[in-house]
């Protein structure tokens, strides 16, 4: 069976990091990327803008992405995410819950609204989510809380869509991007840690994206060889 062919794919928090990665590698691959973000990739890919923390945007967004495109929409990947570092009790309450509405509830609402365009296509979904899905640490709260809930959230739709859509959850290590760029230092990775570039990363997900009809890769972890969170 030859893989699948690459459609439109929207990518969540494309703008940046492994989301910009990943559009860059859809397009290189022979897609057409559609980014959904805050703010307009700088690469100049199609986009809507959409802020995740509000889901009815982000559905309102997929809408308009699939009535003015041609060709079929064959791939969602959601890797738009942020983080909230500190203590449960010294993270305020808003800040702590716009973790979970992005990470979660956002990225959902917009495999929600592409769901019909993906079955009729016999399309892909890739959830991104984190080796902080799978095990804990103090101070992250909100970040496991949004990607455990992810893990959750992409192993039931791949039951409940097995055979009409393919679902598959990566699992990212350490990536050099600007996610660590706000945070207090004592949240950063230190000066020998090893990150992966995204553009690896980027293309597990377009080895995902391509997999051929009836072939499902269900979890994927991709990590640099001396990734401390994993196992």
């Amino acid at each position: 069976m030859s893989a699948a062919e690459l459609g439109t794919v929207i990518v969540t928090g494309g703008s940046s990091g492994l989301g910009a990665a990943v559009a860059a590698a859809v397009e290189r691959d022979g897609g057409n990327p559609v980014v959904i973000d805050r703010v307009a990739p700088p690469n100049g890919f199609p986009y809507e803008l959409a802020d995740l923390a509000e889901p009815r945007a982000a559905e309102a967004a997929v809408r308009r992405i699939t009535a003015q495109r041609r060709d079929q929409l064959t791939g969602v990947v959601a890797a738009a995410g942020t983080d909230a570092c500190g203590r449960l009790a010294d993270v305020d309450a808003q800040t702590w819950e716009r973790v979970v509405a992005v990470n979660l509830v956002g990225n959902v609402a917009v495999v929600r609204a592409a769901l019909p365009a993906l079955e009729r296509a016999g399309g892909r979904v890739v959830m991104v989510g984190s080796t902080l899905g799978l095990r804990v640490l103090s101070d992250a709260t909100a970040y496991c809380a949004s990607k455990f809930a992810v893990t959750g959230f992409t192993r039931a739709l791949a039951v409940e869509t097995a055979g009409r859509v393919g679902v598959t959850l990566l699992v990212p290590g350490g990536m050099a991007t600007s996610f660590f760029d706000e945070r207090p230092e004592q949240y950063r990775p230190g000066p020998d840690a090893v990150l992966n570039p995204p553009e690896h990363v980027a293309d597990t997900v377009l080895f995902a994206l391509r997999r051929p009809p009836g072939v499902e890769l269900r979890e994927l972890v991709v990590c640099p060889a001396v990734e401390p969170s994993w196992p």
